[in-house]
């Protein structure tokens, strides 16, 4: 799973700088940057305020931040068939707004 990079990629995609929205959601630019790096794993509350100001469904940003080592074994085929799709049709909806 790579949150910190989606967090990243889906703020810059909206245009909203790091300090911004490190005020938005009561953390340090740090903190932010920490997580964006991968540095640090922030709790769940951390998260819903990220996702809330980024305007993006916690789910969604969960199912965006996914790999193949995430998924069992078993499920994998299925993974790499329909997240290319999933994930551009998520990311085109994110842009569109």
């Amino acid at each position: 799973m790579d949150l910190g990079s989606t967090i990243k990629d889906i703020r810059k995609q909206k245009g909203i700088r790091q300090n911004a929205l490190a005020e938005l959601c009561n953390i340090s630019q740090t903190y932010l940057s920490q997580i964006e790096n991968n540095q640090k794993e922030p709790n769940i509350s951390t998260l819903k305020e990220i996702s809330a100001q980024l305007h993006i469904a916690l789910p969604i940003l969960f199912f965006l931040s996914l790999n193949e080592a995430d998924i069992p074994q078993s499920k994998r085929e299925v993974f790499q068939i329909i997240s290319p799709t999933v994930k551009t049709l998520i990311k085109d909806l994110i842009a569109d707004e």
